[in-house]
């Protein structure tokens, strides 16, 4: 991974400033609305497909109706997954803001049965979700958009460390922004969306559905500068939705975007220089890697992974069936009776587990958590 971050700037009209905010102090852990719930639930055998995904030395047996959540949960448009050291999957859903005692966040064991449920001030803007270990544990980083506008470090029972909102510092926000986040769209508006880490214990954050930029923390939780601006051309991005680090290069340690609108990955070093781009996506949306490989969820019905030259392997590709979900995307999206064993249609967050499995969250009204198994 990275041993030091180099400061990266996008500087916009002259306009970026000097000062910095502090975070708040994680030696006091505060509530801030959050629920910690703990509840058991009975799991159903999970129901295998027997159907396989991918080709040669990545083959994948899709399984389904692999999570249970407790009847008095629901799944709430699902957007982003990440696994712990103890294999246990966490789910994040955006939820609706008016069910403000429903939380946002649920924990699995890898077998898919429902262990705790945390997280309701995410209801309404749940979405980016990562596992951290850091030198005094395990942590969450998530992301709020929508009317929160937020960015937060939590324990894995759902504690908050601290909470974050627009950096204000960065010269590329409007007035108010930070202090009084409304569910307001724009480029000049603060709607984060996924993170990287880096070795020195600095983060990176896409700005992905407000000002098109990912900006970049130090380990003090320090705002340090930020990279990109809205455009086509090679450095700028439309939707940086999904970020991660790229190591498996030893000798060139680089930055990946999934650049969605864009319908590209682009690639730029710890500089912030652009280094390559990607084409040949069509909504790629987030970054995930284990090995050599990096995966890719495709908001358009199918999951990717790259090898170490980059060369692709596609995960239920099928582009008849990808006619059939964009002909009604809203009809599809809500009607879990016509999805299929096997075949995608919104993935919008994927992740390794450490044997190698893959968890796949879906972008769709009632949640779909799909898991293949490593053959």
């Amino acid at each position: 991974m990275v041993a030091g971050f180099r400061v990266f700037f996008w500087r916009m009209n002259d306009s970026i400033t000097s000062s910095r905010r502090k975070f708040l102090g994680t030696s006091s852990l505060a509530a801030l609305g959050s629920v910690n719930l703990i509840t058991s639930c009975k799991k159903a055998p999970t129901r295998s497909s027997g159907i396989i995904l991918g080709e040669g030395e990545y083959q994948y047996e899709f399984l389904t109706d692999w999570v249970t959540l407790p009847d008095k949960y629901t799944f709430q448009i699902t957007h982003n997954v990440a696994v712990d050291s103890d294999n246990r999957l966490y789910v994040i859903h955006e939820g609706d803001h008016s069910q403000q005692d429903h939380p946002a966040i649920f924990v699995f064991d890898e077998d898919g049965t429902f262990i705790k449920a945390f997280g309701n001030q995410f209801q309404g803007g749940g979405h980016g979700l990562e596992v951290r270990k850091e030198v005094d544990g395990e942590f969450l980083y998530v992301t709020g958009y929508q009317m929160l506008k937020t960015f937060a470090k939590l324990t894995l029972d759902g504690e908050v460390v601290w909470q974050k909102y627009a950096p204000m510092e960065s010269g590329i926000y409007a007035k108010g922004e930070d202090t009084n986040p409304e569910k307001v769209w724009g480029r000049d508006r603060f709607m984060p969306t996924n993170f990287a880490f880096l070795d020195d214990g600095g983060f990176l954050l896409a700005d992905g559905y407000g000002a098109h930029t990912v900006h970049h923390y130090d380990a003090n939780g320090e705002w340090k500068g930020m990279t990109g601006s809205s455009g086509k051309e090679d450095g700028k991005f439309n939707t940086p939705h999904g970020l991660w680090i790229d190591d498996r290069n030893v000798d060139e340690v680089l930055m990946v975007v999934a650049d969605r609108a864009n319908k590209r990955l682009q690639w730029f070093d710890l500089d912030g220089k652009h280094r390559q781009t990607l084409d040949g996506f069509i909504l790629p949306a987030n970054l995930d890697r284990l090995g050599d490989l990096l995966l890719v969820p495709d908001l358009s019905a199918r999951v990717t992974l790259l090898d170490k030259e980059n060369k692709v392997i596609h995960l239920g590709e099928d582009p008849e069936w990808r006619k059939s979900v964009t002909a009604d995307k809203n009809a599809m999206r809500r009607n879990p009776e016509a999805w299929v064993d096997g075949k995608f249609i919104h993935p919008h967050d994927a992740c390794f587990a450490p044997n190698g499995d893959i968890y796949v969250a879906e972008w769709l009204a009632t949640g779909r958590i799909s898991k293949l198994k490593k053959v």
